[in-house]
């Protein structure tokens, strides 16, 4: 019996480009389609949650959105890397920062997560696994960020399941140099390391953690451009 499509996907194996380019927001979605793509086309809409394939500069790319938190990204992963033969998957997202030298819009790519999260506990290894990105993704995200003029902190990222967090751990985490917070890369580089497959993620800091300055939701939605540039580029 086919795993297609599933409950959270109603298209074709063949509707998905190789490289996926995932923000959480189905909005950012449509906007990267609609701002980026060539003759995007609409894929998928079950849940409200949207996803496009078109060109960018000749090149097949799709775009859907993640939805918010380890546990919804991690279910979009699994079926796009192991039911529709996904190559690569980049998130492009946002984050708090934990820096002071890393400021609101900044770009941040996340070469490892560090995280609250229970996820490998389903692998029954008695060993704490480090969620760490595609190396080869890396490498082309720093190069085109560098070519595109874009300056990127490239570092650690905290990757938890708690919002409104009272347990004093990121400012602990910030003590260690990681560079910010969000909710979903360490599923993704998981379930990415599982199937053998490659993730990446690239965040624009959209709130300071240590300032409490913030953007509104209409500039997360619209104006983090630099990010899903550099993730287009290198799909």
């Amino acid at each position: 019996m086919s795993n297609i499509p599933t409950p959270h996907i109603a298209c074709q194996k063949e509707d998905f480009a190789e490289t996926v380019i995932m923000p959480g927001d189905p909005l950012r979605s449509k906007f990267i389609a609609e701002t980026f793509l060539e003759n995007p086309v609409l894929i998928n809409n079950v849940r409200g949650v949207q996803g496009y394939t078109g060109t960018y500069k000749g090149k097949r790319v799709s775009v859907m959105a993640s939805g918010m938190g380890m546990p919804s990204i991690g279910i979009y992963s699994h079926e796009l890397f192991n039911f529709y033969d996904v190559k690569n998957i980049i998130r492009v997202g946002t984050a708090g920062s934990l820096q002071e030298h890393i400021k609101l819009k900044d770009v941040t790519i996340a070469m490892a997560s560090v995280t609250n999260s229970n996820w490998t506990s389903q692998f029954k290894i008695d060993a704490q696994i480090p969620a760490v990105c595609s190396f080869e993704l890396l490498q082309k995200a720093v190069k085109a960020a560098e070519d595109l003029g874009i300056t990127a902190h490239v570092g650690t990222m905290y990757s938890s399941d708690i919002f409104y967090d009272e347990s004093g751990t990121e400012m602990k985490l910030k003590e260690l140099g990681v560079m910010g917070v969000e909710m979903e890369s360490a599923a993704l580089y998981y379930e990415a390391m599982k199937a053998g497959k490659n993730a990446l993620c690239l965040c624009t800091i959209s709130d300071d953690i240590i300032t409490g300055a913030q953007t509104t939701s209409e500039e997360r939605q619209t104006t983090f451009t630099k990010m899903m540039e550099i993730a287009l580029e290198i799909a």
